[in-house]
């Protein structure tokens, strides 16, 4: 749900013209300039079985500093670094989720089941990596907790979720890719979307 509030100051006429319109609205004050506006709210329900966290929904995750000499070669690897995603109020609803991969179906009368996909530019040289900026030669390969890869930009496999509370985890791992290694601060900005089918 996304709740936007937008303060304007307006002409007190269109304050008027406004309130009127709302049925038993109260009378409308006299307008002092500067002392009337209009507070525009609007967002949207959706039906879906969890809620994601506050503390989830903005992360920062800190993957340390890693030593060129561990990424010498194409396809080495840094240390991974786990991150998770907390979801609260599930409830049990039946799942029928579908793998994209296998095309097999997550079936469970009692438990949701959800689908995650992490939106962010893939690595030109390795497009089953996210991309970095700020350096060369380094990707992020992100995995479930079962180790399944999950591209970006594709939905990962369709995970059981427990009514009530759950908690999903998974792993970054830093890895060298065939482009030359360029050493630096790096950052990349991945964007969460949560599916329940």
């Amino acid at each position: 749900m996304k709740m936007h509030i937008t303060l304007t100051r307006t002409a007190p006429m269109l304050v008027g013209l406004l309130l009127s319109g709302v049925a038993g609205a109260a009378t409308v004050p006299p307008a002092i300039d500067g002392e009337t506006g209009v507070l525009h709210v609007y967002g949207s329900l959706t039906e879906s079985p969890c809620r994601l966290e506050t503390a989830s929904a903005w992360q920062a995750v800190d993957m340390g500093n890693i030593a060129s000499a561990l990424l010498m070669k194409a396809g080495d690897r840094g240390q991974p670094v786990r991150f998770q995603l907390r979801l609260k109020d599930c409830q049990a609803v039946t799942a029928r989720n579908i793998d994209d991969r296998s095309q097999s179906l997550l079936w469970n009368p009692h438990q949701p089941a959800v689908t995650v996909r992490f939106t962010a530019p893939a690595d030109p040289t390795r497009p089953d990596l996210l991309a970095v900026a700020g350096v060369s030669g380094l990707g992020l390969r992100l995995t479930d907790a079962a180790g399944r890869d999950v591209p970006p930009g594709s939905r990962g496999a369709p995970l059981l979720l427990t009514p009530g509370q759950d908690t999903l985890t998974y792993t970054l791992t830093p890895v060298r890719t065939a482009a030359p290694l360029r050493a630096g601060a790096w950052h990349a900005l991945v964007n969460v979307g949560m599916e329940y089918d």
